[in-house]
């Protein structure tokens, strides 16, 4: 099966320059875990919600941060992002990803074109739903 089928698009971007309070609010509103930084159409790094939170404070929104734990928000992206993606082009095969993911620390992979430009992204949750629905399939055709 190809990436492309089960990727998940349209990938959600911060520059190298979005504050930290920006990637907080897109996270607080999304059900995802990883924005890619892209600058000028092209893939520079990734920043998921794990490399937020060891960012910032841990007491933003109690009532004991203080003007320093709120300045941690301040932080630009590219000084916390993953630099230098593992990534696969949509054409790849999903097994690629799967070998990827067993050989490295990564928790998803931007899909990329020719021109470094993201055009999905796939974690290992991509991977797994794929495999539950398939074997759902499965299993009502044996039925």
């Amino acid at each position: 099966m190809l990436i492309e089928r089960i990727m998940s698009k349209p990938v959600v971007t911060v520059t190298l320059d979005d504050t930290l309070r920006t990637v907080k609010q897109i996270f607080e509103n999304a059900k995802f875990h990883h924005l890619l930084v892209v600058e000028k159409g092209k893939l520079y790094g990734v920043i998921s919600d794990r490399d937020l939170l060891k960012s910032i404070s841990p007491f933003i929104d109690t009532l004991q941060a203080t003007a320093h734990d709120k300045f941690t928000l301040n932080k630009k992206v590219h000084q916390i992002m993953s630099r230098k993606p593992i990534t696969l082009p949509p054409s790849a095969d999903v097994y690629a990803a799967i070998s990827l993911f067993n050989q490295h620390n990564i928790s998803c992979i931007p899909i990329v074109n020719e021109k470094d430009a993201p055009v999905g992204i796939i974690s290992w949750r991509d991977i797994l739903r794929t495999i539950e629905v398939n074997h759902n399939k499965k299993l009502s055709r044996a039925k």
